[in-house]
């Protein structure tokens, strides 16, 4: 499985229509990790888009940072979910070039964080639907119940 994966720049424009919401202007997508979760630069540094959490982090300087924290396995666990997407792989889920690990039910909603939850899905579709997910929840207080939410087509398509 390779921990790192690459699209083009609509691919990533396209995916990043529903997270306006994050502050991502001026930031330029480099590459992904397994489950989509992104990595940005921009002129202050280098930045992290945390799917699973919905937020948008600068967690590093430089390059040269980015680079030494990814080459731990702490930072591959840590920024790229390792270990959870080499269990998938070894269960037979691992994604083609358009696609990503995503989780069938998002954990932001209460499920599980585990290999029984993950399925591939195309780059695209995850990261905008995870957008919409979490500019929907993120002003709620800690605890609420989220009975239902829903997801509107990219603004490219109407």
């Amino acid at each position: 499985m390779e921990l790192t994966r690459s699209f083009s720049a609509d691919q990533f424009a396209r995916a990043l229509e529903s997270w306006d919401w994050a502050d991502i202007q001026g930031k330029q997508p480099l590459f992904t990790s397994p489950f989509g979760d992104m990595f940005f630069q921009a002129q202050d540094g280098f930045w992290f888009l945390d799917l699973l959490e919905g937020t948008l982090t600068r967690p590093w300087s430089d390059v040269e940072a980015l680079q030494a924290e990814l080459n731990t396995a702490a930072g591959q666990d840590r920024y790229l979910m390792a270990g959870l997407a080499f269990a998938a792989e070894r269960q037979g889920i691992i994604p083609s070039a358009r696609q990503v690990l995503s989780f069938k039910v998002a954990p932001v909603l209460g499920a599980a964080i585990a290999v029984e939850n993950i399925e591939v899905m195309d780059f695209e579709v995850i990261v905008h639907i995870t957008g919409q997910l979490h500019g929907q929840v993120r002003d709620l207080p800690p605890g609420s119940r989220i009975t239902g939410f829903t997801v509107a087509p990219p603004s490219s398509q109407g």
